[in-house]
């Protein structure tokens, strides 16, 4: 079985997520929203991690070094500055809760498959935290690019 594989990448995903968005938050403190809503998603990521641990005590978590790829799933250890550095932080974000999204979805085709009521449940909770993750990102990002990409100098 290679669950053990994608709880692992979800488990270090979430945690960098996490992380992610809280750099984020302090990096653009000056952004009222961003830096509460940053530091809300945080705690999401957080809660996802404590969520998962009774899947990872049911079925193992493999070690990075049976991951089959070499996909880096780090956050960003530090923000850019001004309007353009926004938007690249928050582009960012998305691309780490793209990565997190979709292996929520591959973790919910097992659960289905191993017909595991209690990890259905966790994705389908989790997931949806992390669907409006990426909502909010989007809309921000949108928010943020005509002052980014045309006003800012």
């Amino acid at each position: 079985m290679k669950l053990p594989i994608y709880l692992a990448l979800l488990h270090r995903s979430e945690q960098s997520l996490a992380g992610a968005f809280r750099v984020v938050a302090d990096g653009h403190a000056a952004e009222p929203d961003v830096y509460s809503v940053c530091q809300l998603l945080a705690g999401q990521c957080d809660e996802h991690v404590r969520a998962l641990q009774p899947a990872v005590q049911r079925y193992g978590e493999a070690d990075e070094g049976d991951e089959p790829e070499n996909l880096h799933h780090s956050g960003p250890s530090r923000t850019r500055s001004g309007p353009v550095g926004l938007l690249r932080d928050l582009q960012d974000l998305y691309v780490l809760a793209s990565l997190v999204d979709v292996t929520w979805t591959m973790i919910k085709q097992a659960a289905l498959g191993l017909r595991d009521i209690e990890l259905r449940s966790t994705v389908e909770d989790c997931e949806g935290q992390t669907s409006m993750q990426l909502d909010w990102l989007r809309t921000r990002m949108s928010q943020a690019a005509p002052q980014a990409l045309i006003a800012a100098r």
